[in-house]
């Protein structure tokens, strides 16, 4: 949805409200108390009342709003300019943008915003051809560690370890616009805390369904993959092969990274997953157009309030 369009669309606080309401009728009303989805709205209040208990619940309650006292507007226009470009927005540009008075607040917005995004695709696994691999990414240095000797490499205080999976297929016409032979399907990061195979085997497990085929290093934090998938291809790759035995998990790191350098001016540790959550819903919604805005209100919805 390009600007104008959404100006025209919501032009004011009632008319977001309306198409938030709009959306949770669609999708359902469950009650807090009993469990029903059974609900009478009442306008006067705003709220709807379970039919069978008479509890009341609110608009924002259950959703990704819950608890959130920032006008609906906020919301839309923070959703449409996560949703309308390829990039980012940071709380501060949003903020001076909105002309909002407190930065804290909108932060919390636009994390909450994320958050939902990952729940969204939790909900679904990878399969096929998978490329795996790590990537490290520079964030600020932890507060316990700051007066410790600065290391160097994959175990620098300023690196944080992400495990990287995305589908990867033989492109029918041979070779992609973009001069690779795979074309890319869906994409996962999760920050890890550690390389080690009883940290990253349960997070493939779970994210990659068992038909599916595995192509990596041969580092030895894979040695138990052969267990979980129907193959895993492990080899050696050196450096100038790394963009033709691999592709698109590289160029996706590649990509993330430079996009966190561009917009954010240092990213803590325990944040990084919330960026990762926003990059990977956008690629894996690349196709989408339009239609993105009104699949995150979908999920910002479907979303239980699970933001500390």
């Amino acid at each position: 949805m390009n600007l104008l369009n959404f100006i025209k669309q919501f032009p004011d606080e009632d008319s977001c409200r309306l198409k938030f309401k709009s959306i949770r009728d669609e999708e359902g009303v469950i009650c807090a108390r009993c469990g029903s989805t059974e609900h009478y709205w009442k306008k006067d209040k705003w709220q709807y009342e379970c039919k069978k208990c008479k509890t009341r619940t609110t608009l924002r309650s259950g959703t990704v709003m819950h608890g959130s006292k920032l006008p609906f507007r906020y919301w839309f226009v923070a959703m449409h300019l996560l949703t309308s470009t390829k990039k980012s927005f940071s709380a501060l540009e949003l903020k001076k943008q909105l002309g909002h008075k407190r930065y804290e607040p909108i932060w919390k917005m636009l994390h909450k915003l994320r958050e939902a995004m990952g729940i969204r695709d939790e909900t679904y696994t990878l399969s096929g051809q998978i490329e795996l691999d790590e990537g490290f990414f520079s964030t600020e240095i932890p507060n316990e560690q700051k007066d410790k000797p600065l290391k160097r490499g994959r175990g620098s205080q300023k690196k944080t370890k992400v495990l990287v999976m995305v589908e990867s297929k033989e492109n029918d016409e041979n070779i992609t616009k973009r001069g690779k032979s795979r074309k890319v399907g869906h994409l996962k990061m999760q920050v890890i805390d550690n390389l080690e195979s009883k940290t990253i085997t349960p997070l493939v497990e779970k994210n990659i369904t068992k038909d599916s085929y595995i192509n990596s290093d041969d580092s030895t934090s894979y040695n138990k993959f052969h267990e979980i998938v129907i193959e895993h291809k492990a080899q050696v790759i050196p450096k100038d092969k790394i963009g033709i035995m691999l592709p698109w998990v590289h160029i996706t790191i590649s990509n993330a990274k430079r996009l966190f350098n561009a917009i954010y001016h240092d990213i803590k540790p325990e944040y990084l997953q919330s960026y990762l959550n926003e990059f990977c819903y956008k690629f894996n919604r690349r196709y989408f157009g339009e239609s993105l805005f009104d699949r995150l209100l979908v999920a910002c919805v479907n979303h239980k309030n699970q933001f500390r």
